[in-house]
């Protein structure tokens, strides 16, 4: 998988066509690429920030006011994240308009279509995490929806099995948008260029 992976980036014939910039608009590698740049910030983020319910916000604002360029690193990473759901949303609706979904395509489709939802999920765990005030009413309200749908109930009692912003359910909001949603986000992202490859690249659908 890794090496189809290697040779979409580098394919040794390209048909002329797909060399067009209006052909995809490039929003899928636009979206891969600011997913590596979420990482990189991401990691460097986690050097300073506390997840802890009682040091969490104290440990941002240190990063924002002490640390040497952390104000542009969380800035960064935050308009990286919006840019990321954008772009994923856009090549999901070219792929829709454009009939890209269509056989043999179907299951890169549905891969996409989980990779829409995952990046929706990752940038709401990760609004809880400044623990600011702005932050603990989104992430309330986006539970009270949660519950209204069928298994919901479930669902908002595993994020929050204490309340809203108390350890337990920081450190797994944390949890997941560090570990374990990026690391499902990569692996289907390289199922993705996968598919991609198998299929000769980008065919003709226009």
């Amino acid at each position: 998988m890794f090496d189809d992976f290697v040779r979409h980036l580098f394919p040794r014939a390209v048909r002329e066509n797909n060399l067009k910039i209006t052909y995809t608009f490039c929003l899928g590698g636009m979206a891969f690429t600011l997913f590596l740049l979420l990482v990189c910030s991401g990691v460097l983020l986690a050097l300073y920030y506390q997840p802890d319910s009682a040091r969490a916000y104290a440990s941002v604002v240190h990063l924002e006011e002490q640390v040497f360029g952390g104000c542009f690193l969380r800035s960064l990473h935050r308009h990286c994240a919006n840019l990321f759901l954008a772009l994923v949303f856009l090549h999901s609706l070219r792929v829709a308009l454009t009939g890209a979904y269509r056989p043999p395509r179907q299951m890169n489709w549905l891969i996409g279509c989980a990779l829409l939802g995952l990046a929706m999920f990752s940038g709401y765990t990760g609004y809880l995490l400044p623990m600011d005030q702005l932050a603990l009413w989104a992430t309330q309200t986006g539970m009270e929806v949660v519950k209204v749908v069928p298994g919901g109930e479930m669902l908002a009692a595993f994020l929050v099995p204490d309340a809203v912003g108390s350890s337990q359910s920081l450190l797994r909001f944390y949890v997941m948008h560090v570990l374990l949603l990026p690391t499902a986000i990569a692996l289907l992202s390289l199922l993705h260029f996968y598919h991609i490859r198998r299929q000769k690249g980008v065919l003709p659908y226009l």
